[in-house]
């Protein structure tokens, strides 16, 4: 079998690959009837030498190749019929910038697998950038916290090569005692949760957060069960939470009366209710000045994040009397960093990890008749065709919604 890692083609450029050259150099050794081709590039994180040094094979024949792994959209004029397809397709939530495209590679006879539903048996993803969306997060959100009240410059996390180098310009900062809030505890919570315990900030109990005060920075990590409660009054917890989101109501104004830097790493779901809501925002109580919304739902449960904003220019300001944008300096400004491809600012590593799950939990399929059933969870078409799983997106191909 024959895998082909293309050329990343989106605007803005994406850095990132699935498979670097230590992960394709593993996969044709444990897998002897597997080629792998990478096609050129000028921007990919690792050089094409990187792929020649470990003796891969470097063509722009795409055509040739079985499976073709990319990490972003791939461009409809670049799209090569009747082949298989790994990428983020963006389509499954019905995004409307992405219709044409699905419908194209329906037209091109495309097998489309979607890295978003790589799942297991229990429908949990194996494959995801979340993590590094946490750990760069987390840095622009100090960072951020930096320029705001002027304090200290940290460098852009693009200008850096790795993690240990965004810790190790962490380790040079001098933080007040502030209080710090995490809300999530999944791969992009805990991914923000390294880098905070990197600096060896204090982690307190929720009791403590919420009455004691301190005399050096700590921090507070929380989950569902903590930032929502049921609305009958009946003890909720997490499982419940992510059943019957409709029957909670938030809980977390408590934590914005005492809190200076939030980090939003939480999921939220349809039918949760908003952690804060834009006239929580304009309470007098209401004490968080720097926002790091790696969640990044806009006009969703973090009130304040009301636009992405970009690598380029990751912060802005959050008026909450006008509920408008405004300088992230201003006093009154709730300053928000809201990058939507955080992965992308740690290339290198994050290929490294999300590549490494994919070794390990995707390409096995191909050669064990997909006994576990991943590959047909994650196909979304096939023979021109949405499968069944995906049925529900026939509206949207034709767009009657």
């Amino acid at each position: 079998m024959k895998f082909g890692i293309i050329r990343e083609r989106k605007n803005p450029p994406d850095k990132r690959v699935v498979l670097s050259p230590k992960a394709c150099n593993k996969l044709i050794t444990t897998h002897k009837n597997a080629e792998v081709f990478i096609e050129p590039s000028p921007i990919r994180t690792f050089a094409d030498a990187e792929y020649e040094d470990k003796g891969l094979s470097i063509s722009s024949n795409m055509e040739d190749c079985d499976v073709l792994i990319g990490v972003k959209e791939v461009p409809i004029a670049n799209l090569i019929a009747n082949k298989k397809y790994f990428f983020f397709s963006h389509t499954i939530k019905k995004q409307p910038y992405n219709r044409d495209l699905l419908n194209a590679i329906l037209d091109k006879n495309i097998e489309l697998y979607d890295h978003e539903v790589i799942t297991n048996e229990k429908e949990q993803r194996l494959v995801a950038f979340g993590r590094y969306a946490g750990i760069v997060g987390a840095y622009n959100g100090f960072r951020a916290y930096g320029l705001k009240f002027n304090i200290y410059d940290l460098p852009k996390a693009e200008a850096l090569k790795d993690q240990q180098a965004l810790i190790d310009e962490l380790n040079k900062i001098e933080l007040p005692p502030i209080k710090i809030l995490l809300t999530g505890k999944g791969r992009v919570g805990n991914g923000a949760k390294e880098m905070v315990d990197a600096m060896q900030i204090k982690k307190v109990t929720v009791a403590d957060y919420l009455t004691e005060s301190f005399n050096e920075p700590v921090y507070c990590q929380i989950d569902a069960s903590e930032y929502n409660k049921r609305k009958d009054g009946v003890r909720g917890n997490k499982a419940d939470f992510f059943a019957n989101p409709e029957e909670y109501k938030t809980n977390f104004l408590r934590f914005t009366k005492v809190t200076d830097f939030y980090i939003a790493g939480h999921f939220y779901g349809n039918g949760a209710p908003y952690l804060y809501t834009r006239e929580d925002a304009k309470h007098p109580d209401f004490k968080i000045k720097v926002v790091a919304d790696v969640s990044c739902d806009i006009d969703g449960p973090v009130a304040s994040t009301i636009k992405p904003s970009t690598i380029a220019d990751p912060i802005y300001g959050y008026d909450p009397e006008t509920e408008k944008e405004i300088d992230y300096k201003n006093e009154k400004a709730i300053a928000v960093m809201a990058v939507d491809n955080l992965p992308c600012e740690l290339p290198r590593d994050a290929s490294i990890g999300f590549g490494d799950a994919f070794l390990k939990n995707v390409i096995p399929a191909f050669f064990n008749n997909d006994k576990n059933g991943l590959l047909e969870r994650a196909r979304m078409t096939q023979n021109g065709k949405l499968t069944e799983r995906y049925g529900y997106l026939q509206d949207f191909v034709d767009g009657k919604e």
